[in-house]
């Protein structure tokens, strides 16, 4: 969570007022189709402090959340006048050495994933694709999921419009978890202003 999403968070507020302040500005999160396990999220416990951790639940959970997060900042974004947009994108399911490197701390679902990933997956350079036509094709629109054209978004040579996955298309927990988010990060942020520390700050006299 602190690798995939807190950090992603932090800086997207501290960027703000520079993102804000371009003529054209675009904010991308990469998600996942890791994004699909809806039994992943609980906003309640980010940190898996009561839950049985596992690696893959661990990934989706904050796989949702980005998406989350896209979500709920294009919609503040809207409503406040501030024409950036955020949107999100997947790399479908690409062999990067992701699974490979986890080593004897995967499970044995990533196990089995790392022996059939060659023969059904694309290379990682096509699963590029689907972030760079987010980050810089026209007419990308705020709000809207890209990734792989092909059967399930599992992989495809023409980025595309997908379908947001059911755990991340609830805008109420969307503004449940940015106000979780505010915690996680300690940065009070509102869209129309910028983000602000709760460290104490010192004064020189």
């Amino acid at each position: 969570m602190a690798t995939n999403y807190i950090g992603h968070a932090a800086l997207t507020w501290l960027l703000w007022p520079a993102l804000r302040s371009a003529p054209a500005s675009r904010v991308v999160f990469v998600s996942s189709v890791g994004a699909r396990w809806p039994r992943s999220f609980d906003p309640a416990d980010p940190h898996f402090d009561r839950r049985r951790y596992t690696p893959e639940a661990a990934y989706a959970q904050s796989k949702i959340a980005l998406l989350l997060f896209a979500g709920e900042l294009h919609r503040r974004a809207q409503a406040a006048g501030v024409p950036v947009v955020s949107t999100a994108a997947h790399p479908g399911f690409s062999d990067t050495a992701l699974m490979h490197e986890a080593g004897a701390q995967t499970t044995g679902l990533s196990r089995m994933l790392n022996k059939v990933v060659p023969s059904v997956s694309q290379p990682a350079a096509q699963g590029a694709l689907p972030q760079l036509f987010a980050a810089t094709a026209p007419g990308v629109r705020g709000g809207v999921y890209y990734g792989p054209n092909g059967i399930l978004g599992l992989r495809g040579k023409h980025p595309r419009p997908t379908g947001i996955p059911a755990a991340a298309r609830d805008e109420n927990r969307a503004q449940q978890w940015w106000e979780t988010t505010c915690v996680l990060t300690k940065m009070p942020f509102d869209v129309a202003g910028s983000a602000r520390s709760e460290q104490p700050t010192h004064e020189t006299r």
